[in-house]
Order: structure tokens, then C-alpha cells, then sequence
């Protein structure tokens, strides 16, 4: 795949800017043509989806259609529904020290935005931030990642028949071109991805004053009380840890669990493991040969016991479902998120003591779970541990809710998005003051 040169990308950065400058994004009726016609694009391209990311990442399809594209017409339609409320400006009550007037708070657009996909759920995580774009009245630059060629290649063709290239665009490219695009003066960065690359991202906004969000994440723990319900806890890991060969930033990154019905849950999970997971490709491919040698790395350096998996092959990019059991704090695969298929289990006997052990050594994670017969006994934990979400008997799905903000906080992200937190992610409140 070639890509773009650096005078490519200023032209197309420069037209965007015009473009904006017509104000043709400002009107409601023009945001609400775009998302139809992502929407009708993303349907005609159903197909090619699912073999790119078949290709990519080894995903099936009602993975694709649940996590992929289904959460992406989940969003378009609940925006095309609600956008005409959004965009009405908010009158709030006028101090008697500003009276006479009227006072309102609208929602302006910032300008040309630039969003940077990640690989591992690149279609919904791409396109679920330009929908905040677009109803927020920004054009946009869209980069996906280059280590998903296929799937790239498709959201290029995609963004390509809905919208004109001044407006809305794809540039494909790896670090040299993610290097100059942030060199431009953007007026809004959206990034998805690892910390290391946040920061980069980061320092690179600041040279502009450019305001960023950053979609990061982090270890996130899941805890199980002593009266949890253990076959609810199993069906949930299989699902959470698991499901995109564990490349999922609010994936239970590791399991701790009371020591009283460690031995009875380990027992149903491993059953659980082999059944479901019976070959060494069974949950997908990672996406890189490196990623799989980096996770047979840590795993070579763990002290636990590799109670079922283990196995690998670099070459095919994939690597077994794994449950590693008596794991320390200190270990090789407790250093830092796994973003695979390998789940450590930690052991605790004392709540306060677990919830003082994860803010010390893996604070702020992306999410926190907790599992127990008595959900009133877990919001004192969640509100004990500063996360980004939080979920008592579940994982990972109240990220399909429009209604409920979504990012991190600290190491796991800034800003939040989905649903109305798209729109107003993706404008700036404009204070308005009238005087008759």
C-alpha cells in the first residue's frame, strides 16, 4: 500500500480548512445527509467488512455484527434521532447582576479534527468517533491503523463513497505519516490507543493548543466476592477476557478472586476454557507475530501456573485461551495491560486490603468489575477505585450504551464519547448573552 506524501496531506489539510470555513458543516440538515450516508456505505460494504477482519484479526461474524458494525448503525441511528434536540442552544437563568438579558449555551463546532483509529476494533472505534465529528459539525482526517491492511483498505473505500475528500478523508500510513499529520495545526485530535502513543499524541497537541481525547487503557481487574455467583462470574470471563483474542481495552485484564471460592471457580472456568476453546486458534488471531511473541515473553517469565493453554504460533498470530493461577503482584504478566488471551488469577482474603492493592500498583484502570449475590456490597469497592467505568455483575457491555459516556481516567484516557457525550466532545460551549 502506498502512502500519501507530506505535500499530499497539507493540500488535503488545507481544503479542509476551507471547506470548514464555508460553514456547510454548521447546518443541521448536512449533518444528518452524512451520517445517512455512512450509514448506507458501511451497509453496502457489509461483506467486505467481514473479510477483512477475518483476514486481520480472525474475527466471526456475529462478532463483527455485534461489536463492529452493528454498534456503529447503533449509533448513527440513535444520533440521526436525537441530533435536532442536541443542537438547540440551552437558555440558563440570568443573574440579577447581568440582568436585563437573556442567556444561552450553544454548541459550536472546533473545526478540522483528526481521529486516530486503533487495530482492534478498528471499525467501530474509527467510525464511532467521526460520528461524534459529524454531528458536531467538524470535518475530519481519519487515519487507521496500518497494522489492519485489509480493514483499513475497506474504511478508506467506505469514507470514500459518503463523503467528498475536503470534508471527510482517509490517510493511510504508519508512524512517519501519524508524525506530520500531528505536526499540523488540527483543531481536534480524538486518539485510541496505548499510552505510550497518548503521550506522543499529547506533547504533539500541545505545540498547537490543540484539546485532545485519549482512548488508552489499562489493567482492569475483575473481583470476586465470596458470594458470587460462579457460573455467572465463568460465563462473563469466557465472554470479557477472551472474545477478539483479548484485545479489547476494557477486557478483564486479570482475575481476583477471594480466596474461599477460588478453587470451585477455577475449576468451572478451566471446564469452561476447554470446551469453548478447544484449539489454539479458537480465539482469533492477534495482530502482529511480534504481539504474540511479546505475550510468550511474559509468559515464559511468569512464576504462576499455567493451569490450561499456553500454546502459540507466531507465525499464525495466534495464541491459546490461558489461565495462569498463583500469580503475584510482581509478576512478569502482572507488569502491564496483556492485551491477549492470557488471564492471571490473583487471590485475596481481605476486600480492603484488594482494593488498597489495585490503586497501588494498577490505579485508574479503564474499568473495574465486580461480581457478587449482593450488588450493594460492590458499589463501597467501585467507589474506592477510581476507574474510567464500572460494572457489578458484567463486563464490557456498557460500552454499547449511547446513554453512558464512555473513556478513562488518568493512565486509561481523557474525555468521554458515545451517544449525546459524542456531540459534546466534538463542539465547544459557546456562552451567549443577549441584551433587548
Amino acid at each position: 500500500m502506498s502512502y500519501p506524501t507530506p505535500e499530499t496531506i497539507d493540500t488535503l489539510f488545507a481544503n479542509q480548512k476551507q471547506f470548514f470555513a464555508s460553514r456547510k458543516t454548521c447546518d443541521i440538515a448536512f449533518r444528518k445527509h452524512s451520517l445517512e450516508a455512512l450509514k448506507q456505505a458501511v451497509l453496502n460494504n457489509r461483506e467486505q467488512l467481514y473479510a477483512a477482519l477475518d483476514a486481520d484479526l480472525g474475527k466471526p461474524r456475529d462478532i463483527v455484527d455485534l461489536a463492529e458494525i452493528g454498534e456503529v448503525i447503533h449509533e448513527i441511528d440513535f444520533a440521526l434521532e436525537h441530533l435536532d434536540e442536541w443542537a438547540e442552544p440551552v437558555e440558563v437563568p440570568t443573574p440579577e447582576i447581568i440582568a436585563p438579558s437573556r442567556c444561552y449555551v450553544s454548541q459550536e463546532p472546533f473545526g478540522v479534527s483528526y481521529i486516530i483509529g486503533p487495530f482492534n476494533y478498528p471499525v467501530n472505534l474509527t467510525l464511532t468517533p467521526l460520528i461524534g465529528a459529524i454531528v458536531g459539525g467538524n470535518t475530519c482526517i481519519v487515519k487507521p491503523s496500518e497494522t489492519i491492511p485489509e480493514t483499513s483498505a475497506v474504511l478508506a473505500k467506505i469514507i470514500s463513497e459518503a463523503f467528498e475528500p475536503e470534508y471527510i478523508a482517509v490517510v493511510q500510513g504508519g508512524r512517519e505519516e501519524n508524525t506530520h499529520l500531528l505536526s499540523l495545526p488540527f483543531d481536534f485530535i480524538f486518539f485510541t490507543g496505548s499510552p505510550t502513543v497518548g503521550k506522543v499524541v499529547m506533547r504533539a497537541a500541545a505545540e498547537h493548543l490543540t484539546p485532545v481525547v485519549l482512548e488508552l487503557g489499562g489493567k482492569c481487574p475483575l473481583i470476586v466476592l465470596p458470594d458470587a455467583d460462579l457460573d455467572q462470574t465463568v460465563e462473563q470471563l469466557i465472554f470479557g477476557k477472551f472474545i477478539n483474542s483479548g484485545q479489547t481495552c476494557i477486557a478483564p485484564d486479570y482475575l481476583y478472586v477471594h480466596s474461599s471460592v477460588k478453587d470451585a471457580l477455577l475449576t468451572k472456568l478451566v471446564e469452561r476454557v476447554k470446551h469453548d476453546f478447544p484449539n489454539i486458534a479458537s480465539t482469533g488471531k492477534l495482530v502482529t507475530s511480534r504481539q504474540v511473541a511479546r505475550l510468550q515473553t511474559l509468559l515464559t517469565q511468569s512464576n504462576g501456573a499455567v493451569l490450561v493453554g499456553g500454546e502459540a504460533d507466531a507465525e499464525k498470530r495466534v495464541f491459546s485461551a490461558t489461565v495462569v493461577d498463583n500469580v503475584q503482584w510482581d509478576d512478569a504478566l502482572m507488569a502491564e495491560e496483556l492485551f491477549g488471551p492470557i488471564l492471571p488469577v490473583l487471590t485475596f482474603d481481605s476486600i480492603e486490603t484488594a482494593v488498597d492493592l489495585v490503586n497501588k500498583h494498577h490505579p485508574k484502570p479503564l474499568a473495574v468489575y465486580v461480581f457478587t449475590r449482593t450488588p450493594d456490597s460492590a458499589i463501597p469497592i467501585i467507589d474506592a477505585i477510581q476507574s474510567g467505568d464500572a460494572q457489578v455483575n458484567g463486563v464490557m457491555v456498557h460500552a454499547f450504551s449511547p446513554y453512558l459516556p464512555f473513556g478513562g481516567v488518568g493512565a486509561s484516557g481523557m474525555g468521554e464519547y458515545h451517544g449525546h457525550y459524542s456531540y459534546l466532545t466534538f463542539t465547544h460551549k459557546k456562552s451567549l448573552r443577549i441584551v433587548a
